[in-house]
């Protein structure tokens, strides 16, 4: 039997075996998907578990997308653009890093008719996933992106990676056509401490559980469309498997239903 993992810290919001383990069963595949909670000193060992075949697939989340890189044998175009990793496998001898989470990000923005073309872009936070969300938008043609983090030393990183971003310190807000939440503030139901009392704009929040967040509803609240982020979750997860599994699973309506 076939055993993969989502690993992160913490892990217990993640819905990726309800998901994972859909599709396994969907497909007649002999396999489980579990979620474990590690420290960074655990990452070596685990993945050397998958260099062995003890498992056979590993997602990667907070806050390890980066810090997995140094135990991995090749990358992948997005994670050398992004130094981001959310999926791990073998091929051939080498354990190998990619990065999903730049397609999810995309293809799920397209399921839900957001177009960000020629859009000026708000991104709150620096984190993981952040690089891969950035990665996405210039190459979907947007006009402009701003990035703000509490701490502005880790948005200047991501600066050196995408010099077309502006970075602006926090609780400075630009003008925006739509505002994405990719910090982790929300998970436990706190509230970011920015006033963004606008609307007719988008509100976009990676989080996905709760699937409104206070960031959410407050937007909602105030005439703004919201998204969370459900399609790519969905859509990330449908391209790891497809690398472990070489099927493309079905996303229907059975599989929305799983993410309430």
């Amino acid at each position: 039997m076939k055993k993969f993992f989502v690993i992160g810290n913490p892990i217990s919001h993640s819905l990726s075996p309800e998901l994972h383990n859909f599709w396994i069963k969907k497909n007649k595949i002999n396999a489980v998907y579990d979620k474990i909670k590690l420290e960074e000193s655990e990452l070596k060992d685990f993945i050397n578990k998958l260099r062995n075949e003890e498992i056979h697939g590993i997602n990667v989340t907070v806050p390890f997308k980066n810090k997995v890189i140094k135990y991995l044998d090749k990358l992948s175009l997005e994670v050398e653009t992004t130094d981001s990793v959310n999926t791990i496998y073998k091929s051939g001898n080498d354990i190998i890093g990619h990065n999903t989470d730049v397609a999810g990000f995309e293809l799920g923005l397209r399921h839900s008719k957001i177009n960000v073309l020629h859009k000026s872009i708000l991104i709150l936070g620096a984190g993981g996933v952040v690089p891969s969300i950035i990665y996405s938008l210039l190459s979907m043609g947007c006009k402009k992106i701003f990035l703000s983090n509490r701490t502005i030393e880790k948005a200047e990183n991501i600066k050196k990676k995408f010099d077309e971003v502006e970075v602006l310190e926090w609780k400075k807000i630009p003008d925006f056509d739509i505002v994405i939440n990719a910090t982790s503030v929300g998970l436990k139901g706190e509230s970011l401490d920015l006033d963004l009392n606008t609307k007719d704009k988008v509100f976009y929040d990676v989080i996905y559980n709760p699937k409104e967040t206070q960031f959410l509803k407050k937007a909602r609240e105030n005439g703004n469309r919201i998204e969370n982020g459900k399609f790519m979750f969905i859509y990330q997860a449908n391209q790891s498997f497809s690398i472990w599994n070489n099927i493309i699973p079905k996303i229907d309506d059975e599989v929305l239903k799983i993410l309430g």
